[in-house]
């Protein structure tokens, strides 16, 4: 069972849903997540190389879409990541804002 914040458990009791949350339910289900994975996979940066390790391929893409749709910086994504519940619930960092990924400039 997974442990929730209280933001997540603040964010869920809501009742109305904001455009933003709209937009990225639909996002979520109509993009193919899955085909995108395998085609860029082969070029992905695997663990065990020099340097950070990378974070998953499909966490990484979600955070490069929201970045697109959103015209955010790498530290305006990490900081939006920190900031809204809805778009750390589309990368899918739900439990704590500490996973959220970090830029360096």
């Amino acid at each position: 069972m997974k442990q929730l914040s209280f933001t997540t458990a603040e964010h869920d009791l809501k009742k109305k849903q904001t455009r933003r949350e709209k937009f990225l339910s639909e996002m979520d289900l109509v993009t193919p997540w899955k085909r995108l994975v395998q085609l860029i996979e082969p070029f992905y940066p695997k663990a065990g190389r020099p340097g950070r390790p990378p974070i998953g391929l499909e966490k990484m893409l979600r955070i490069y879409f929201l970045q697109q749709w959103y015209s955010l910086s790498d530290p305006a994504a990490e900081e939006a990541l920190y900031d809204m519940e809805s778009m750390r619930q589309f990368v899918w960092i739900v439990t704590c804002p500490q996973q959220v990924v970090q830029f360096e400039c």
